[in-house]
């Protein structure tokens, strides 16, 4: 089993988004077995809230079951729990790194790293943008699946 956990700074925007997509991907592609997925936040502000309306709505016009989701806080059992720890942005990555243990840093990347085209996923929670951050997360979930599919043979 192949745990994944997606990691923004509130858990309701973005890595609830990233965890909708991959799930779904993941079982359109018939592999859903071998994954585990979640998500949590890099700070307390959202704790136990649901995902943005803006996330609820965009996935909803995609086609993408919202999977049930409270925000959760990360931590650093995470590290341990999980095999790959994705964050959305440059300060995601800085605030998990601090969480976890110095031996699961080598979890630590964010999603668009999986892609031909690294960068941040900007939050929509400041852009507004909720269809632009759909198109990098879905992007990024793919390339994530492709990867892990062909890294282990899935």
């Amino acid at each position: 089993m192949i745990s994944i956990l997606f990691v923004c700074h509130g858990n309701i925007c973005r890595s609830p988004m990233a965890e909708s997509v991959f799930t779904k991907l993941v079982k359109e592609a018939g592999v859903s077995e071998h994954f585990s997925i979640s998500s949590a936040a890099a700070h307390s502000d959202e704790i136990g809230n649901l995902p943005h309306r803006g996330t609820q709505r965009i996935l909803s016009e995609k086609g993408v079951p919202l999977v049930p989701h409270r925000a959760r806080l990360m931590t650093d059992e995470d590290g341990t729990n999980y095999d790959y720890l994705i964050g959305m942005d440059e300060h995601n990555v800085r605030d998990m790194r601090r969480i976890v243990k110095v031996e699961h840093l080598n979890k630590v990347s964010k999603l668009l790293d999986f892609t031909a085209r690294p960068r941040a996923i900007a939050d929509p929670w400041y852009t507004g943008d909720f269809e632009g951050t759909f198109r990098d997360v879905f992007e990024g979930c793919n390339a994530l699946l492709a990867f892990l599919r062909e890294k282990y043979g899935i």
